[in-house]
């Protein structure tokens, strides 16, 4: 058992550490002024310009296989990549890939679909919430209707990351209702949709600069090789889409709440009340110690789901341990530091309240924390996972 990095890890986390200090966090005031005035974060010109310098660095495609161009460097490393960028909140996504869920096209729709995504020629979403239907898909009422050789489909999807600006959607509807009545899960078919098929979609606000869509199905229709997979498989499909960010979140909070912490005690030994740094105070010392004892225990549990899940094996009961508590510890960390600093924390002078707002988020997207722990305490009661088992 090996409970370190090795020498290839630690080189490429340094690599993308100088990457993320060199090149994004400059670019946070003029993000913040953007965002403060109702302009986008950063211009599209801007972000194609950060990942070709990320491609000069060696950074293209991190989990995209080398068949297509990719570096391939498995999930562990990826969870280690997101921990480094979300060390900063400007918008940025290294190129080269696509949605998991796309390599299970066929040729055809890897030439059409896949591999102009993995090239940025395109932008993919995936819809499977409804206004009705969140984590209970029984409820989803999208359906799609076989009428010759194109299927007709009609209804609703909400919060949808990446809606507004996708040119094709893989959307999750109902193809057969009678056997998605008696589960839930079954009678679900994935199909790849363009937007000029029909869709629209429509910009969500919300508390914070994450920036959601609605999208409307009104008799869209789609050819029948738009379907992704097999014919009412779409269950699986959703659940692996959804089973691969969960632990990622894991992994977004654990860099945020390194950044926060390291602004917590930095101000710490700055900031001077009656005389003395208020590093001094016993009340800021333990919220700086608990902060770090939260992050480093939620960085093992999303290393450990990232190594589960390079082995091969099922990682759902680790990704949803990560998820729940990474998700909590982020919020808990970014309370204390916005603490720790007192108003200034409060204005928006300073990213800590930009945090604040997107961490509410990591407790509900993908799967919330009642989720989580229905996911946890069932496989525990029924036996699945054991007490004690190394997993």
């Amino acid at each position: 058992m090996d409970l370190r990095l090795t020498d290839e890890q630690k080189m490429v986390r340094n690599t993308i550490r100088r990457f993320v200090e060199n090149e994004l966090i400059p670019l946070e005031n003029e993000v913040l002024k953007n965002e403060r005035e109702g302009r986008p974060s950063l211009s599209e010109e801007k972000l194609l310009e950060l990942q070709l310098k990320a491609k000069e660095f060696g950074f293209w495609g991190i989990n995209t296989p080398e068949e297509y161009g990719g570096a391939d460097l498995g999930q562990m490393m990826m969870a280690i990549v997101y921990m480094e960028v979300s060390k900063t909140f400007v918008p940025f996504r290294f190129g080269g890939s696509a949605d998991n869920i796309l390599y299970y096209g066929n040729e055809e729709q890897k030439q059409k679909y896949l591999i102009p995504t993995i090239n940025g020629e395109k932008k993919s979403c995936f819809a499977m919430t409804e206004p009705d239907a969140g984590s209970d898909t029984r409820n989803i009422k999208t359906t799609a209707v076989k009428d010759g050789n194109e299927w007709v489909i009609n209804g609703e999807k909400t919060f949808i990351t990446g809606g507004n600006e996708a040119d094709f959607v893989m959307v999750i509807a109902i193809t057969d209702k009678e056997a998605h009545a008696k589960t839930g899960r079954e009678g679900v078919t994935c199909f790849i949709v363009d937007r000029d098929m029909g869709w629209k979609s429509e910009y969500i606000h919300t508390m914070g600069e994450w920036g959601p869509a609605g999208l409307v199905f009104d008799n869209v229709r789609v050819p029948e090789e738009n379907i992704l997979g097999e014919l009412h498989g779409g269950y699986k499909l959703g659940l692996e889409w959804i089973g691969f960010a969960r632990w990622v979140v894991g992994a977004r909070a654990v860099g945020t709440a390194e950044r926060l912490l390291q602004m917590a005690i930095d101000y710490s030994r700055e900031r001077v009340t009656f005389g003395r740094p208020i590093a001094d105070r016993q009340a800021i010392q333990w919220q700086i110690a608990d902060s770090a004892v939260e992050i480093e225990a939620a960085r093992w549990l999303t290393l450990n789901a990232a190594f589960t899940l390079d082995q091969g094996e099922d990682n759902r009961h680790l990704a949803a341990m990560a998820k729940l508590y990474g998700a909590n510890m982020g919020n808990r960390v970014v309370d204390r530091v916005l603490q720790i600093h007192g108003g200034m924390g409060y204005t928006r002078e300073l990213p800590i309240e930009r945090w604040y707002r997107e961490a509410r988020l990591w407790r509900i997207y993908d799967g919330t924390d009642e989720i989580q722990r229905m996911i946890i305490s069932r496989n525990l009661l029924k036996g699945h996972v054991k007490i004690g088992d190394f997993i």
